[in-house]
C-alpha cells in the first residue's frame, strides 16, 4: 500500500508548531500517525523528495526525520525503495510507573452500571420473555415493545412518532454503519461537526466518503458554514445535544433556522444527560425529515448495546433490507430490558444527573489545581469536556500519560487533518477523586514532556 505525499500532508496538519528543531517536529508527528494507526504498518512513504514539495519544506528535514524513525524502529529502509511502517520490537517502556491495574483511563467517556435499575429492568424482560419463544427471534427491525418504548420515548419530547418510523440496532454507532452503507457511495461528500465522534470518522472513512469538517467553536455552530457546507454534501452527521466530545447544546435558534438539502443524520445518544439546560428539543421538530439515531449506552450502561434508527418507514425497509450482512438482529432480552428502563423514565435520573454535576465540578477544579494553563468550557450536557493546552502536545501526551498511570483520548483522533493538537477528550463518568488523581497523573505525565520525555504507548480504544 503506498501513500501519497498530500495524503501525508493532511495527515501532518500543522506539524511546524511547538518548540524544537523542525525535523524533531516532523518525526514526533510522523511517529503518532503511526502509533494511532493512521500511517498503516506496512505502508509505503512518499519519497523524502515528494513529501517535502507537500510539506513546503526542505528535503533535509525530511531525510533527518525519516532516519529518526528508522533509528527507533519505526520505519524501515531499502535501497532504491520507499520508507514503509513498522513498528519497533518492543515498544513497552523500560520502567512504567504504573501497571495495567492502575492506570486511570479517561479514554472510554462511559458511565458505570447503575446495578439495582438493571437487575430489575432484566427481571422483568426475563418474565417477558417466553412470549417471544413461539418466534424463531430474528427481527431485523426489533420487538414491538421495544419500538413502541422509542416511539413513546420521541412523543414525551414532543415528537409525534409511530413503532413503524423505529429500527431497533446493535447500539448507535451500528445505527451509523448500516445507515451510511445505503445512503453513501464512493466519493460522496460527509459533512460533520468538527471535532466529532472518531468511530464516526472511521465510519464514513471506510465508506470511501470524502469529509467535509464543519467548525463547532466555542461559540457553538455557524448555521451559514452549515448550510453551505449542506449544499455541496450528500450527508450531514450532527450531534446537537450535548455534543461529543465538547458537551455543547445547539440552541433553540440554531435548530429553528437549520436548513440542510442532504439527508441529515442527527445522533441523539447524550439526549437525556442535561445537567445545566432542559432537555432539548429534538432536531427533527425542526427538519422533518432528518434521521435520529440514539441508545442508552450513556444514559444507562455502555454494556447495553441496543440502539434505534428513526426514520420514515421507506427508509427503515432499506435498512432492514441491507441489514443481513452484518447481523441478524439485536438480542431479545436486552431489547425487552432497555423497553423497561425507557417506559420507567430510567434514561434520565436526577441522581444520576446530580451525580454528573458532581463529577464535572470536580473535574475543573482538579484542572485549576493540576493544569492551571488548561482551559475548560463548562459543558452543559452529556459526560465530557474539552480541554484545550496552550501548546499543541495532546498526541505526544497520549503516547507517554500510561508510564505516569493515566489513559486519555488526545484531540486528534476527533478531527480531520491533524487539527486538535491542543486538545483532549476528558470523561467525568469516574469518582471524584479517582478523577483528581488522573488529572495530577496528568500533571506530571506533562511536566515530564516538558523535560523531553518521549512515549511509546499506542492509542486506547475509545468510546
Amino acid at each position: 500500500m503506498k501513500i501519497s505525499s498530500h495524503a501525508v500532508a493532511r495527515m501532518l496538519g500543522t506539524w511546524q508548531e511547538g518548540p524544537g528543531p523542525a525535523h524533531q517536529g516532523l518525526s514526533d508527528r510522523l511517529r503518532l500517525l503511526i502509533l494511532d494507526g493512521r500511517l498503516p504498518l506496512g505502508a509505503a512513504l512518499p519519497s523524502e523528495r515528494d513529501l517535502a514539495v507537500a510539506l513546503g519544506t526542505s528535503r533535509t528535514t525530511v531525510g533527518t526525520a525519516f532516519r529518526t524513525l528508522v533509528e527507533h524502529g519505526y520505519l524501515a529502509t531499502q535501497a532504491r525503495t520507499r520508507a514503509t511502517v513498522r513498528l519497533p520490537d518492543d515498544t513497552t517502556p523500560d520502567h512504567p510507573v504504573g501497571t495495567d491495574a492502575e492506570t486511570i483511563d479517561l479514554s472510554f467517556a462511559a458511565p458505570t452500571a447503575p446495578v439495582e435499575i438493571l437487575h430489575a429492568a432484566f427481571a422483568k424482560a426475563l418474565e417477558q420473555l417466553p412470549r417471544h419463544f413461539e418466534r424463531h427471534g430474528y427481527d431485523r427491525y426489533g420487538t414491538a415493545e421495544l419500538r413502541e418504548a422509542v416511539a413513546q420515548w420521541y412523543q414525551r419530547r414532543g415528537l409525534p412518532t409511530l413503532p413503524d418510523h423505529i429500527l431497533i440496532t446493535n447500539g448507535a454507532q451500528h445505527a451509523l454503519a448500516l445507515l451510511a452503507r445505503i445512503l453513501l457511495s464512493p466519493r460522496d461528500k460527509v459533512l460533520f461537526d468538527h471535532p466529532t465522534y472518531p468511530h464516526a470518522i472511521t465510519t464514513f472513512t471506510a465508506a470511501r466518503a470524502r469529509l467535509l469538517p464543519v467548525a463547532v467553536t466555542s461559540s457553538g455552530w455557524d448555521t451559514e458554514q452549515l448550510q453551505a457546507a449542506g449544499r455541496a454534501a450528500n450527508l450531514a452527521y450532527l450531534i446537537p445535544d450535548f455534543h461529543n466530545p465538547t458537551g455543547m447544546c445547539m440552541p433553540t435558534s440554531v435548530r429553528q433556522q437549520l436548513r440542510l438539502t442532504c439527508p441529515t443524520v442527527v445522533d441523539e445518544t447524550m439526549t437525556d444527560l442535561a445537567l445545566d439546560v432542559p432537555s432539548p428539543e429534538p432536531l427533527a421538530m425542526y427538519m422533518p425529515a432528518a434521521i435520529s439515531i440514539g441508545s442508552v449506552s450513556k444514559s444507562v450502561w455502555g454494556g447495553l448495546r441496543t440502539g434505534w434508527i428513526r426514520a420514515v418507514p421507506s427508509l427503515l425497509e432499506r435498512v432492514e433490507q441491507a441489514r443481513p450482512t452484518t447481523d441478524l438482529g439485536t438480542p431479545i432480552v436486552e431489547q425487552l430490558a432497555t423497553a423497561v428502563l425507557l417506559n420507567e423514565h430510567q434514561t434520565q435520573r436526577s441522581d444520576t444527573l446530580q451525580q454528573l454535576r458532581s463529577q464535572r465540578d470536580a473535574l475543573r477544579q482538579a484542572l485549576t489545581e493540576y493544569l492551571p494553563d488548561v482551559h475548560a468550557l463548562q459543558p452543559a450536557g452529556g459526560v465530557t469536556l474539552w480541554a484545550t493546552f496552550s501548546e499543541p502536545i495532546s498526541s505526544r501526551l497520549a503516547a507517554m500519560a500510561p508510564d505516569h498511570g493515566v489513559a486519555i483520548a488526545a484531540g486528534p483522533r476527533f478531527g480531520v487533518g491533524g487539527a486538535f493538537e491542543r486538545n483532549i477528550r476528558l470523561p467525568y463518568t469516574l469518582p471524584s477523586s479517582q478523577l483528581a488523581q488522573a488529572i495530577r497523573r496528568l500533571a506530571q505525565a506533562k511536566q515530564a514532556l516538558v523535560h523531553g520525555a518521549t512515549g511509546t504507548h499506542t492509542p486506547a480504544p475509545i468510546a
